[in-house]
């Protein structure tokens, strides 16, 4: 977690001063009454969520055109915050019919991470629910991730899907935020119904200040007989910030903190991991560094076990041209494009895309041209698993407003996928 990268803050943006614009909340909006916040969350009636613009009233599951399309609109994010999208493309479909794609973000207004469904490939959505409910617990529900349990696994079958937040717990007696709590939950029955199974990780309330003590963004990963929880932590007295994993076999203990990375100075913030599969053997992490001048380089580490990220070099993604995208990546990975398929790489600045087709090799990177606006940890799922999708190098994005958007009441707050091709 850090501060805002990229461009300057936005001066007609009230951020707070308790916690920093990266925290996702304004401690002067809470005072002057919950107004910038999840009301439901806190038993105050809010808004309904907006139906989805561009999206119909739903969609047929035949297959779709393999070609690239969008943006199209998944919903209107609505009230201030709307961010930091994800979607999860469901392994089983009917024959001749789409795999479903379901998605969601965070929001501080309406249903805490409300969940769209599309049959379609992307091109339709329609509400699906929500991942908590209007009975959730008093908080803000930050950091969505959806992963789907590639085989049966702690009591659940294959399919399953699992989700991980970042719940704040809110104090109405005196307007605080108590801690910062990486919290897992569970369905069987393709998200339309779901169980808190277990809390990760605890730390201190939000605050992206260099010696506070919370935790941020999860990243799940299922690796042999252990599920894998990647976070940013600030709890180690050490380090500003470091990135870190606990792993689990029954979804409800988890063992130790284990490093993955963590700054060479104490004021440099890894954060936001996410992981990707090269080939059976490699596996690729991307983060961002934040810096002490304010900018958040991305760097990646790769290794032969998912685990073991502490122990590989730390190199800073720069493309051919020497452009180094900036905060908040996503990777992903393609079977197509070579023999050692394509890496790809969203940041939160660039609307363009970043590959390598050469195993992450430093110096192998270029840019591919995209429709799909920037967002803040814009998410991508390649299509090239079997299912309607045959063409190869086609991947589905999805992705929200950029951060300084996200808390502009005169910007669009639209929540927006599509399909890009990498060749």
């Amino acid at each position: 977690m850090h501060d805002q990268p990229g461009s300057q803050p936005d001066a007609s943006v009230s951020y707070p001063s308790a916690f920093s614009r990266r925290t996702l909340i304004r401690t002067g909006a809470v005072a002057a009454g919950l107004s910038a916040v999840g009301l439901s969350a806190f038993g105050v009636p809010a808004p309904a969520l907006a139906a989805p613009g561009d999206s119909g009233n739903g969609s047929s599951g035949k297959p779709s055109d393999e070609v690239p399309f969008g943006p199209v609109t998944v919903t209107d994010g609505g009230a201030a915050g709307a961010s930091y999208a994800r979607a999860v493309r469901l392994s089983t479909s009917q024959p001749g019919r789409s795999r479903t794609l379901l998605a969601t973000y965070q929001s501080f207004g309406g249903l805490a991470f409300p969940l769209f469904r599309s049959d379609d490939d992307g091109r339709t959505w329609t509400q699906h629910g929500s991942v908590l409910g209007a009975t959730a617990a008093p908080g803000l529900y930050v950091q969505p991730h959806l992963y789907e349990l590639p085989r049966a696994f702690a009591g659940l079958p294959k399919g399953a899907l699992l989700f991980a937040c970042n719940f704040w717990p809110f104090d109405l007696t005196n307007f605080s935020i108590k801690s910062t709590n990486i919290q897992l939950y569970a369905s069987t029955d393709a998200g339309l119904t779901w169980e808190l199974v277990s809390t990760v990780a605890q730390g201190g309330p939000p605050d992206t200040t260099n010696g506070a003590t919370p935790v941020w963004e999860p990243f799940l990963l299922l690796n042999k007989d252990k599920l894998i929880c990647y976070y940013s932590d600030q709890r180690d007295p050490s380090f500003g910030q470091k990135l870190a994993h606990q792993t689990s076999t029954d979804l409800h203990t988890w063992g130790p903190v284990v490093d993955d990375a963590t700054g060479t100075e104490y004021v440099q913030r890894p954060g936001m991991t996410t992981v990707a599969q090269l080939n059976e053997n490699l596996w690729i992490m991307t983060y961002e560094l934040g810096l002490p001048d304010g900018t958040y380089p991305v760097h990646y580490r790769i290794a032969k076990d998912p685990e073991e990220f502490r122990f590989s070099e730390a190199v800073a993604l720069v493309d051919q041209g020497g452009h180094a995208p900036n905060a908040a990546p996503v990777v992903t990975w393609s079977s197509s494009g070579s023999n050692n398929g394509t890496l790809v790489v969203s940041d939160a600045d660039a609307q363009d895309f970043f590959i390598n087709r050469d195993l992450g090799a430093p110096g192998r990177w270029t840019r591919v041209s995209s429709p799909m606006p920037a967002g803040y940890s814009r998410f991508t799922v390649p299509l090239d698993s079997p299912g309607s999708w045959q063409r190869p190098g086609l991947v589905f994005v999805i992705t929200g407003p950029t951060f300084n958007d996200s808390f502009d009441p005169s910007k669009p707050h639209l929540i927006q996928a599509g399909v890009i091709s990498l060749d």
